[in-house]
């Protein structure tokens, strides 16, 4: 930055002086007018404190030097009304020059106090929302599901501090990539090169004059990634400063990083977002090739079962039972399998059509019909449901897996009623059992994916996915699942409630 005279700093520092101290004095105007007011009309004669009022508001919102204006030309009038003799500013007796120079301590003390408020309230409201972003920021941190997001914060977070553009090149596959074509290519290569020689910092310009500042967020720990602030068209001379200002700034950024232990939490974010990855790609894998075979063996099974020869044999008959009901087992677990990948990569497109809902009610008991053999099953269904508009397969697939679990939560010969009723704007297909029924926090956490409540995940076999599959069908055609229990071995109620909209008129010419 260039040397400038201190004569050329003094004068720039009363210019920036000049708009208050002649607000201030405008205030000490306006007061002198009350005051001329107060001694014409009501005779007070002792009321010179009255020129404490723009001293006060002077050094609160407008800094000390105004004060002090005001403070100097609120003694003036002071004596000039209220001293006698008065309208003169020949003061005669040595006892009123005594209270003139007692107000004009007042009046400064007055200013320094007031001006000094203002900037303990200020640093302490700036110290506020600093520790209330940090928390914030901590927050975000904490609940990042991914280093991508992790990243997305760290940026976020220094842009609010820099008060600049600001992009952040994380490490591996998180944060702003090189190939950004927002980012412009001369900035690129030194965010590359700062990357592969872990350069300290370096300036760089781009096409439009702009000036980028690239450095690493931390240079002890290089996974916190480099930084690249758009300076814009500021002076060459000013560089160096906001350049200071800058590492001051990262260097406490990143010392709150490492204090927070984001390292560690980058590093794990990338663990579990790879094991995740790896794990949904074996599932589908594994899943697609037992498929194949599967389906061979449930055909097979099912034909078997059927034959004459199997079902005079009485032995041979329960066997082949076995193999086609733990092989329809089988083929539903990979169902859920798949569906759970479809879900978790945001895959469900639902394919919306009208339809009766009980169609869909329907159809769900009949492919669970060997499941509920063993139950008492009661059907109760409103004979003027409305048409709904949604994806039957989905909607059949969540209700077959809370049929599923009514008849696999209930002792056998108990009763399961299956009901389709109108509840104002919804259609509700609900299912309810006297099975084992919900707990406190089973209630809370059912529709998680992967939970099974404890006191029966030693006797009752399952994967936690089904509930967690029904609701994010459900969701996915604009409704929602409900579950309801007295509590403990209390039995069941789960509900699905979809909306229903009025079906179109056909038009005369279809």
């Amino acid at each position: 930055m260039a040397y400038q005279p201190e004569s050329v700093l003094r004068i720039d520092a009363v210019r920036r002086e000049l708009p208050g101290t002649a607000l201030a004095l405008l205030m000490v105007a306006a007061t002198t007018v009350v005051a001329w007011a107060l001694i014409n009309y009501l005779d007070v004669r002792r009321g010179s404190v009255i020129y404490l009022l723009p001293v006060l508001l002077a050094g609160w919102h407008l800094g000390l030097v105004p004060a002090l204006v005001a403070a100097v030309a609120g003694v003036l009038w002071s004596g000039y009304l209220f001293y006698s003799p008065f309208y003169n500013y020949y003061v005669a007796r040595p006892g009123e020059i005594l209270n003139l120079v007692l107000f004009m301590v007042v009046a400064v003390v007055t200013s320094h106090l007031a001006n000094s408020m203002k900037r303990q309230t200020e640093l302490a409201r700036k110290r506020e929302n600093e520790v209330s972003d940090l928390y914030a920021f901590s927050r975000r941190l904490a609940a990042a599901p991914s280093a991508a997001e992790i990243y997305r914060a760290i940026e976020e977070h220094l842009a609010a501090l820099v008060q600049r553009r600001v992009v952040l090149f994380g490490t591996g596959a998180s944060g702003a990539k090189l190939d950004d074509a927002s980012v412009p290519e001369p900035v690129r290569a030194a965010i590359a090169d700062t990357q592969r020689r872990a350069t300290l910092a370096t300036t760089v310009g781009d096409s439009t004059h702009n000036i980028w500042l690239v450095r690493r967020v931390s240079q002890r720990t290089p996974d916190f990634g480099v930084i690249a602030i758009d300076l814009g068209n500021l002076p060459h001379g000013a560089v160096a400063d906001f350049r200071q200002r800058v590492d001051d700034v990262l260097s406490d950024a990143a010392a709150t990083l490492e204090r927070l232990d984001v390292a560690r939490a980058l590093n794990e974010a990338k663990m579990r977002s790879e094991t995740e990855l790896l794990r949904e790609a074996l599932i589908g894998s594994v899943s697609h090739e037992l498929r194949t075979p599967l389906s061979a063996i449930l055909g097979a099974a099912t034909v078997l079962r059927s034959s004459p020869a199997i079902v005079s044999d009485e032995r041979l008959s329960s066997l082949a039972g076995v193999v086609r009901d733990e092989a329809e087992r089988l083929n539903n677990d990979i169902q859920n399998l798949l569906d759970a990948t479809r879900i978790s990569r945001h895959q469900i497109k639902p394919q919306l059509e009208w339809i009766e809902a009980a169609d869909i009610v329907n159809s769900a008991l009949e492919r669970r019909q060997r499941r509920l053999a063993g139950h008492n099953v009661s059907l109760d269904m409103d004979s003027n449901l409305p048409f709904i508009y949604v994806d039957p397969v989905l909607v059949q697939q969540a209700f077959v897996q809370i049929v599923d679990n009514a008849a696999k939560y209930s002792p056998t010969g108990s009763a399961i009623n299956v009901s389709a009723k109108r509840n104002g704007h919804d259609v509700v297909l609900a299912v309810n059992d006297r099975g084992s029924g919900l707990t406190g926090e089973e209630k809370e956490r059912i529709g998680e994916r992967f939970f099974r409540g404890r006191r029966l995940a030693a006797t009752t076999s399952g994967s936690g996915l089904g509930l967690w599959i029904a609701k994010a069908f459900v969701e996915a055609n604009g409704g929602s699942i409900e579950a309801v229990s007295a509590g403990p071995d209390q039995g069941t109620t789960v509900s699905i409630h979809l909306p229903h909209a009025p079906q179109p008129e056909a038009s005369p010419d279809d």
